[in-house]
């Protein structure tokens, strides 16, 4: 089957359909630092032009949601943070699961009293461990996240970082469930938090890498990295 003909169910009838897009790994290439991650041009475009065509486009983050909006830069979108714990749609405030925004304090309290060298990331009522570069890390961080789940938090790993989380079950399947009323679905995405997405939409995109899971290559579609989604994203437009 073709891209296009995948994508058919969406593109002749636009505005009865939802466009979901994870950010990191599907519309932004992974580097080293998750701050220097940057939107190619070309790719931002597209996004635009398709935002102006569904009846909705939303990107699905494990960033916080604000975070998601300044690198994709475009506030006409909607956009969904912390795996599903936030929402921040055009033109509102951030909306913070409340069960989940209790555990934030907790969270941080626990990664102060375990550091072991590597890039934080503050996601709000999440924080990561990035150890791109420092593989030497891994076994540390196996430890505090066996520690983590003794304490009641959530782990999950990811391209060569980890999270803990608040012992509260969110997931981008579940965000996606909330917002897709009624619409035909697609979602993107390149790494295992995408896959509970992959279950609960029409159209699922895998984007691949030598790093992601190979369940990613069970989607409706696959293209290598986000130079080849683009070819997707100029199929929707």
């Amino acid at each position: 089957m073709t891209v296009t003909d995948a994508l058919r169910r969406l593109t002749e009838a636009p505005e009865r359909a939802g466009i979901f897009l994870d950010v990191d790994g599907t519309l932004a290439p992974i580097v080293e630092r998750a701050s220097d991650a940057a939107v190619p041009g070309e790719t931002r475009d597209l996004l635009e032009e398709i935002a102006g065509r569904y009846a909705l486009v939303a990107c699905v983050s494990g960033r916080a949601a604000e975070d998601a909006r300044r690198l994709v830069g475009l506030p006409q979108l909607t956009y969904v943070g912390s795996h599903g714990a936030e929402l921040l749609e055009p033109g509102k405030p951030v909306r913070v699961l409340p069960a989940f925004a209790e555990w934030a304090e907790r969270v941080h309290a626990f990664v102060a009293a375990h550091g072991v060298g590597a890039r934080m990331e503050d996601k709000g009522p999440i924080v990561a461990y990035h150890f791109r570069g420092s593989d030497e890390l891994e076994p540390k961080l196996r430890a505090v996240a066996d520690e983590a789940e003794r304490s009641g938090f959530i782990t999950h790993w990811g391209r060569k970082v980890l999270e803990v989380r608040p012992g509260v079950e969110v997931n981008k399947g579940m965000a996606v469930k909330e917002l897709r009323d009624g619409l035909t679905t697609l979602y993107a995405g390149d790494d295992v938090t995408d896959l509970d997405a992959f279950e609960v939409v029409d159209v699922s995109v895998g984007v691949t890498s030598d790093e992601g899971p190979p369940e990613i290559r069970r989607a409706d579609v696959v293209v290598d990295g986000p130079e080849g989604f683009v070819e997707v994203l100029r199929a929707l437009r």
